[in-house]
């Protein structure tokens, strides 16, 4: 039997909002807090605590001001984010190559 290697997946990435999260930072770049917010369909409270844990891991950097008298957010994806998710990708993608190759043998 071969082993599945789930234990390595990062914590941090596989929530579903801040895997989101990344994968709409991948592309976008940069985005605002209500950008993300309405890109993905989320509250306020669950967009900033989930963006909290990626900052905590240094997976994005947010960056609060204003524009001006409103309060504004900026997040932007880290080097490091980027190549978490990409390790993310890849390891994902090895597990679930696995299901395609059983069922090419099937």
């Amino acid at each position: 039997m071969t082993v599945f290697h789930y234990k390595g997946l990062d914590e941090v990435i596989h929530g579903r909002v801040r895997l989101a999260i990344m994968a709409f930072l991948s592309t976008a770049e940069q985005a605002d807090f209500n950008e993300l917010k309405e890109g993905l369909d989320v509250t306020d409270g669950n967009l900033s605590v989930q963006l909290r844990k990626l900052e905590e891991a240094g997976y994005v950097a947010v960056r609060k001001g204003y524009r001006g008298r409103r309060p504004h957010t900026d997040v932007t994806i880290t080097d490091a984010g980027r190549a978490a998710l990409r390790a993310y990708h890849t390891q994902l993608r090895e597990m679930l190559g696995r299901l395609d190759r059983a069922e090419d043998g099937a």
